[in-house]
């Protein structure tokens, strides 16, 4: 009788995280507290009708500075997988690129740079893991798992092979403003360190802006993911795009 009370217990509790969202609108996460802020903050009711309406594309990021995700990717995760659940198109894009670079969100001094062998490693690693949990969650949560869209995984070395560094810096650094640059909270506190900054970090949010370019151009991306740390290159993103495709994006 026992094994029997458990058994029930224990469909009883599956049962009730089997389920298919059909609230389209991810934004209402904030009133559970897992959404802190949106930016632009002016513009939150044009996300809310854009995420209501239709089908969006959002984004999230993971540099691969190990050869494993980390509990500071968990919360970034589970937003996206509350997006796939919610109808919308999960992207995961791994750095490739930027993880040579380092960012200096939330750090005191410079990351040690990765030799690009382990980076490789780490972003085949990263992105196993990444495909796993979502195909994990697919089978296991969710009662129509064949509805939902399947994550598309991303490495922005695809992409920044192809650019040399005066391009790149032709075709999108004319887009920055130092001013707004230095005012970023992550460049702040650094200037103000021991250690001080270098260029190679400061120019950090011109790369993960530009990742939010090109997935915009690619899948019509208007959405992105991210840790409070990350606000400031999330405003990089947003100004980028607002002065090349005069497009609104939200993060």
């Amino acid at each position: 009788m026992l094994a029997s009370t458990i058994r029930s217990r224990q469909k009883a509790v599956l049962q009730q995280f089997v389920r298919w969202y059909s609230e389209r609108n991810i934004l209402k996460l904030s009133d559970r507290g897992f959404i802190q802020d949106v930016f632009p903050a002016e513009s939150i009711d044009k996300a809310r009708t854009m995420l209501g309406a239709t089908t969006q594309a959002v984004y999230a990021g993971f540099d691969p500075t190990a050869s494993s995700l980390h509990v500071g990717n968990l919360l970034v995760l589970i937003g996206l997988l509350h997006t796939q659940r919610a109808g919308h198109q999960p992207i995961a894009l791994i750095g490739g690129a930027t993880g040579l670079i380092g960012d200096p969100s939330g750090r005191k001094t410079e990351r040690q740079q990765l030799e690009r062998e382990i980076v490789e490693h780490n972003v085949s690693c990263i992105r196993q893991q990444i495909e796993t949990i979502f195909s994990n969650h697919s089978r296991l949560f969710c009662e129509k798992p064949t509805s939902l869209k399947p994550v598309v995984v991303v490495n922005n070395a695809d992409w920044y092979e192809r650019y040399s560094f005066v391009e790149f810096m032709a075709n999108v650094g004319r887009h920055f403003r130092m001013g707004a640059m230095l005012s970023r909270s992550s460049v702040q506190s650094r200037l103000h360190s021991e250690s001080g900054m270098s260029f190679t970090e400061f120019s950090y949010q011109l790369f993960q802006a530009y990742d939010w370019l090109h997935l915009l151009r690619q899948y019509d991306c208007r959405f992105q993911l991210g840790g409070s740390d990350q606000m400031g290159n999330i405003m990089s993103g947003q100004e980028l795009i607002s002065r090349t495709e005069s497009k609104e994006v939200f993060g």
